[in-house]
């Protein structure tokens, strides 16, 4: 069973690729891993919890929990240290509303922030946050 939060990404996204360097540095605990969605591991990840492959949004799995859009981004932060944590006070505003805004930044991502033609690769320092597909286990 994962014992760590994992956080599911779109591996070619300048946009979520810079969320994924400023949870890796704010990361205290070192709790996180992640997963490039385009990835063998991402594969594995949306075949075992039956994740369209397709996906639009950052993916948060958690204690046997999937949150997604609106609620994963807060989830996240709420597992930062403190100041990021206090980010997850949005929560007070309705799902609706703030899904309907991650969908709209969303689906203007690449035209905002542009893409990569690959997947990001992890530096030897970052390496062990990421895990492959082999030693993921649900």
């Amino acid at each position: 069973m994962m014992q760590y939060p994992l956080i599911i990404f779109d591996g070619v996204c300048n946009l979520c690729n810079g969320a994924v360097d400023f949870v890796l540095s704010r990361d205290s605990k070192k709790q996180f891993r992640f997963v490039a969605l385009q990835s063998e591991a991402g594969e594995k990840v949306c075949r075992e919890l039956q994740i369209p492959a397709e996906t639009d949004s950052v993916i948060l799995y958690w204690k046997k929990e999937l949150f997604t859009e609106s609620e994963a981004a807060l989830e996240i932060v709420r597992l930062l240290p403190v100041p990021w944590k206090w980010a997850a006070i949005f929560k007070i505003i309705p799902k609706k509303p703030r899904d309907k805004i991650y969908r709209w930044i969303a689906k203007n991502r690449y035209r905002w922030f542009g893409q990569k033609q690959t997947c990001r690769l992890p530096s030897p320092q970052e390496k062990q946050f990421f895990p492959e597909a082999a030693d993921l286990k649900f």
